[in-house]
């Protein structure tokens, strides 16, 4: 039966945090440009029109709603009360001032002076966005989500429950009692209570290098069946050969240097169970869209984002194949790539 209610609520929620989130995101621009006027990088390859990149946000939002409507998850829940939302918006902007700096210095070492940091890759340890801290601050995990849904005008959480449609496929006629999951670089865990939401039996798995970031995750899930967090390195993933039925991968891949990423999938092949389903969503990259790629050369050069150059021009679907994985499905969301891949054997 067609959940016509569901859908209307998820419409309206989606058109809600559109106009709010559009709303910080311009308030926030007027806050950075007074603290550091600095003049807007022009992108030699072709950007998308205000009106394309609307046309495609309302598409997004109205494929989220209609898969609510056709049962493939549940209408959204943030998990999030309106006081602890306004609190990490006033903390966002009070945080600003400092991100400012060290974008105009280029500093992003203020992660490296984390405890801890030392005992975690070079890669890692750095001020991705300019950030304050990195990954790794109790404060960098309550900011994270209102700063990625600002800078994406709402549109995070949708672009990641794209996601969800491949997963409502592969469990068809499946006992998610005995259902394995494991989301790789899971975060704050926002997906993972996306999945927890729609599969409430469902064994889930949540893998981060972050302390600070699994300990938000479990607050995101609370009241919620938990799942397992693990805190280590997704190069050499602690759990048995052939143990996971599906393994999911959100907005991971950018941030990895190029030999990191190709051990990172080598080890999610590992995990997966032959026939096995993987789940990768990460940023469009270039020639996906021909028309938006000056959006994604201005994007590295606005944010600290060293490995996303190699990242946007990688050869994925060869580096998939070299793991075992064969593409099925891929399609592009807003400003997300898409790929659902089924281990071999």
């Amino acid at each position: 039966m067609a959940d016509t209610l569901g859908m209307a609520a998820q419409l309206a929620g989606n058109a809600v945090r559109f106009g709010w989130y559009s709303s910080i995101n311009w308030l926030m621009g007027l806050e950075a440009r007074r603290h550091s006027p600095a003049p807007r990088y022009t992108p030699e390859r072709p950007v998308p029109t205000q009106a394309e990149l609307s046309a495609d946000l309302r598409k997004l939002f109205l494929d989220d709603a209609e898969a609510v409507r056709e049962g493939l998850y549940p209408p959204a829940e943030s998990g999030v009360s309106l006081a602890r939302h306004m609190a990490d918006l006033r903390a966002m902007f009070a945080d600003l001032p400092s991100t400012v700096h060290r974008r105009r210095s280029e500093d992003i070492h203020s992660a490296a002076a984390q405890p801890g940091a030392s005992d975690l890759p070079d890669y890692y340890t750095q001020d991705f966005h300019f950030q304050t801290d990195g990954y790794l601050s109790g404060d960098s995990a309550r900011l994270y989500d209102v700063q990625v849904e600002t800078l994406f005008y709402g549109s995070a959480g949708p672009m990641r429950r794209v996601g969800l449609k491949p997963i409502a496929q592969f469990m068809r006629a499946r006992d998610q009692r005995n259902t394995e999951l494991l989301d790789v670089a899971c975060g704050t865990g926002r997906f993972l209570r996306d999945i927890r939401l729609a599969y409430p039996a469902m064994r889930l798995k949540g893998l981060d290098l972050s302390q600070a970031y699994l300990d938000e995750a479990n607050r995101h899930l609370r009241g919620l069946r938990p799942a397992e967090l693990i805190k280590g390195n997704a190069e050499a993933i602690a759990l048995p050969d052939a143990s996971q039925d599906i393994v999911t991968s959100v907005f991971l891949y950018h941030e990895l240097p190029g030999e990191v990423r190709r051990r990172v999938t080598a080890e999610i092949s590992r995990v997966l169970k032959p026939g096995g389903l993987f789940v990768f969503i990460d940023s469009l990259q270039m020639g996906d869209r021909p028309g938006w790629d000056g959006l994604l050369e201005a994007f590295p050069v606005r944010f600290h984002e060293p490995y996303y150059a190699h990242y946007a021009n990688d050869d994925l679907a060869g580096m998939f194949d070299d793991a075992g994985l064969d593409v099925v499905e891929t399609r592009h969301a807003f400003l997300s790539k898409v790929m659902t891949l089924r281990k071999r054997g």
